[in-house]
């Protein structure tokens, strides 16, 4: 999951302006209005960022360093306790389905809005 979401292109642009609190972010490509446009129109969305939480900044840093890093492993301790911290059933390293892991984490990064 962690993967697939470091090469997704549109989550790692956000994630750069999410860094900045104050931004503001003119949403225009359709990829993004998928995402965040309620309406049918294709009209630009101007969204105001507030200062990031400690889950999408430990997202960040982990994006971060999976497009930045040669050594070959990024290990994403700080990212897996800020989600330890918002879904208490990840603590203790149990086996847990992808899908929650992602519902969690992007439910998490989307209440610190």
């Amino acid at each position: 999951v962690l993967q697939n979401l470091s090469q997704t292109p549109v989550l790692r642009e956000l994630l750069k302006e999410a860094k900045m609190p104050g931004t503001t972010i003119k949403i225009e490509s359709p990829e993004l209005c998928m995402l965040f446009c309620f309406s049918f129109k294709q009209e630009p969305q101007l969204i105001k960022l507030d200062q990031p939480g400690p889950l999408t900044l430990a997202m960040h840093q982990f994006v971060t360093e999976m497009q930045e890093t040669r050594k070959g492993v990024v290990t994403p301790k700080e990212l897996f306790a800020q989600v330890c911290k918002k879904a208490i059933r990840f603590k203790g390293y149990q086996q847990q389905d992808s899908h929650e892991l992602l519902r969690y984490l992007l439910d998490g990064m989307r209440a610190e809005e």
